[in-house]
C-alpha cells in the first residue's frame, strides 16, 4: 500500500509514490500551463512503470498552496476526484512546507519562495524546532522581492523558486543572506508524499468535498496578506 502525491501549485509539477519506507517513483518537470493535459497521463505512466495501480493507493497527498490559481485548482480537483473515486483519504499539504521539509537543520532561519506571477512571489519564513523540524513563523505572504527583503533582517537561507534576478537582489541585500542551489531549491513530490504519509498515520486527513486551496490573493487579484514576514 502506498500514497500518491500530486503537486501542481506552480509551473513546476511533481508526482510521487511512497510506501512508508521508500519513494517508489518520483517525477518532476516544468509543466508551464499544461497541468490539465499532463497530470493524469503522467500518473498513469508512473504507475505502469513501477507496477502500481490505484488499488495499491492508501491515500492521496496534494499541494494546496499558495501558488498559481489555475495550477492549484487543477491539482486539487484531480486529487479530490481520485480520492473519492477510490474511496481513500485525501491530505492537503501547504506548498512551501514541501520545500522546507527537504532542508536539513540549520542555525539560520529559512525563507521558502514560490512564484506568484507579475514579478511577485509567495514566501514564508521558517524556524527550526527541536520537535517538528521547520515550522512557519507566520502565514505566507505575497509581494515583490524588494518588499519581502525589506522585512527580513536575520541570517537567512533562501530556497524555492528564485530567479537569477531575485538571487542577485537577495545577495546584495544582506551579507548574511544565502541562496540555495537550484537542486536544493527544487520542490520534490517525494517530500510531499512523506508529509502526507505522516499526517495520514496520525489521522490528519481532510474532507475531500470541502478542502480548498490556500490563496494569497483572490481570483480578482486583490492582495490579502501583509509583507512583514521576519
Amino acid at each position: 500500500m502506498m500514497i500518491l502525491a500530486i503537486d501542481s501549485a506552480t509551473r513546476w509539477a511533481g508526482l510521487a509514490l511512497y510506501d512508508g519506507t521508500a519513494v517508489i517513483a518520483e517525477y518532476g518537470w516544468r509543466c508551464l500551463n499544461n497541468h490539465t493535459i499532463e497530470l493524469t497521463p503522467a500518473i498513469a505512466e508512473m504507475g505502469e512503470r513501477v507496477g502500481v495501480s490505484p488499488a495499491d493507493w492508501k491515500g492521496i497527498a496534494v499541494a494546496v498552496g499558495p501558488g498559481s490559481y489555475t495550477g492549484l485548482r487543477v491539482g486539487l480537483a484531480l486529487g479530490k476526484g481520485l480520492a473519492l473515486a477510490n474511496q481513500i483519504p485525501l491530505i492537503g499539504v501547504p506548498t512551501l512546507d514541501i520545500v522546507a521539509a527537504s532542508i536539513q537543520q540549520s542555525s539560520e532561519q529559512l525563507l521558502v519562495a514560490a512564484a506568484a506571477g507579475r514579478s511577485r512571489v509567495c514566501a514564508a519564513v521558517y524556524q527550526w524546532q527541536t520537535r517538528g523540524g521547520w515550522q512557519a513563523r507566520r502565514p505566507a505572504v505575497i509581494d515583490s522581492w524588494e518588499n519581502i527583503l525589506s522585512g527580513v533582517s536575520k541570517p537567512t537561507l533562501f530556497v524555492g523558486e528564485i530567479t537569477p534576478e531575485a538571487a542577485r537582489l537577495i545577495k546584495s541585500a544582506n551579507k548574511e543572506f544565502r541562496v540555495g542551489t537550484p537542486a536544493l531549491s527544487t520542490r520534490r513530490a517525494g517530500f510531499l508524499a512523506e508529509l502526507g504519509w505522516q499526517r495520514l498515520r496520525k489521522g490528519q486527513i481532510d474532507d475531500a468535498s470541502s478542502l480548498a486551496p490556500i490563496y494569497l490573493r483572490d481570483p480578482a487579484g486583490q492582495k490579502i496578506e501583509s509583507s512583514a514576514i521576519d
